[in-house]
């Protein structure tokens, strides 16, 4: 009888972390699909608000500003509410504020509104993005294998979604308020659906080598990387490649409509070429870096993203477009998974170590991006993306230190020591 009752209680096991880790599947997807839903009706919501290349820059960093507070304070709100309660507060907030957006804008075209429901919607979005990271992060110590770039890539799955329903409801001429309202609704109710398998877990509860996680704020938890080289490294390589993906999943919509002269639809498939290629490098990725170690394949997959980027700024004809933007989501496709995954896998400090990677990366994902929009204002968009191209580059030459094993494997053996 002990056997048989420990042969069940591993099946239920089993099937618990099994559960658990197809929600935060299905969260990574639903964050996916609402971000570019809002991206890939980025054009129609400058037309209705009558913006200029400058003023999207400045709704973009309406986000960005939110996005910080988000990352601020997503520890505090781990702390407080947990896991389950946090992520399923962040998913119904997003939804609501995305549906809030798509009214304002349609309905009074008031554009300080749509500035302070832009700062909001930063703010949940980034907070439940770290959240949803830090669980993921639990999940591989749970069941024991490398799970976020599979993450991450159901994120991509998202976008992908967001970026062809989002082409389909502009070809089809739908307002923007009827698309945010449908998609704000459908991502309360799958991710309220999704959220009761996510472990009562509270990872940030946790002791770490430099002791309780909960109690250190912001400014000490981000500090603290300074005491930590590698830390450094991971944090710097995930910013450059997070800066590459942000910079596209913003600006690529709207350079192919302004500078390559494609229409508001062929634009967003645009979009979708790039989150397609890069759903595919983070399906796939996995096999490649276990072929290669996370330094070649990181370092082949960042000079195809450099040829993506030139392609796209030279595109002497659509289909080089295309293809630009397909060599530039696989050369972004796993750096920030892989970033995430290298940070939790020290022994006892995973899911610190998480979310100073995931503040790094984020901020330099939401704060590029506005960056580029005033560079390319000034100097258009396709001259302002050579910023990106020079920002991966340098990001390529400390990706090996970064991604080294052996160097890992006596940081992690100092700490435990």
């Amino acid at each position: 009888m002990p056997k048989q009752q420990a042969a069940t209680d591993r099946i239920l096991t089993t099937k618990s972390h099994s559960a658990w880790r197809n929600s935060i599947f299905g969260i990574f997807f639903l964050c996916g699909y609402a971000f570019a839903t809002w991206v890939a009706r980025l054009p129609a919501v400058r037309e209705e608000l009558a913006l200029t290349t400058a003023d999207v820059g400045i709704l973009l960093f309406a986000v960005a500003i939110g996005s910080i507070g988000g990352l601020a304070f997503a520890p505090n709100i781990l702390a407080r509410m947990g896991v389950r309660r946090g992520i399923a507060t962040g998913l119904v907030s997003l939804g609501l504020a995305l549906a809030a957006l798509g009214a304002v804008t349609d309905l009074t075209s008031n554009v300080p509104a749509v500035i302070l429901i832009l700062v909001f919607y930063g703010f949940v979005f980034s907070a439940t993005d770290v959240m949803m990271n830090v669980d993921g992060a639990a999940v591989e110590r749970a069941v024991g294998k490398t799970l976020l770039p599979m993450m991450h890539a159901f994120f991509s799955l998202g976008t992908i979604v967001g970026a062809v329903s989002g082409a389909a409801a502009a070809r089809a001429n739908i307002s923007v308020v009827w698309n945010f309202a449908a998609v704000g609704l459908l991502i309360i109710l799958l991710g309220l659906f999704f959220v009761r398998n996510v472990t009562p877990l509270e990872p940030a509860g946790e002791k770490s080598a430099d002791g309780d996680t909960a109690g250190m704020s912001w400014i000490q938890r981000v500090f603290g990387v300074f005491r930590d080289g590698r830390l450094m490294l991971i944090g710097l390589m995930v910013a450059g490649l997070a800066f590459a993906e942000g910079s596209a999943n913003d600006w690529l919509t709207i350079a192919s409509v302004d500078d390559h002269h494609f229409t508001e639809a062929a634009g967003a498939l645009v979009f979708g070429t790039f989150v397609t290629a890069m759903t595919a490098g983070r399906f796939f990725g996995g096999p490649v870096i276990d072929r290669f170690g996370h330094k070649r394949a990181l370092v082949f997959m960042g000079i195809l993203g450099l040829a993506g980027i030139a392609l796209f700024i030279v595109a002497p004809a659509p289909w080089a477009v295309f293809t630009g933007a397909l060599l530039w989501g696989l050369g972004g496709s796993l750096g920030f998974p892989v970033g995430m995954s290298v940070a939790a896998a020290h022994p006892t400090d995973g899911p610190r170590r998480v979310g100073i990677v995931a503040i790094f990366g984020y901020s330099s994902m939401l704060i590029g991006p506005p960056v580029i929009g005033f560079l390319g204002e000034h100097f258009g968009l396709l001259n302002a993306f050579i910023l990106v191209a020079v920002v991966l580059f340098l990001t390529l030459l400390i990706t090996p230190r970064a991604t080294n094993p052996e160097r890992a494997a006596r940081a992690a053996a100092q700490r435990v020591d």
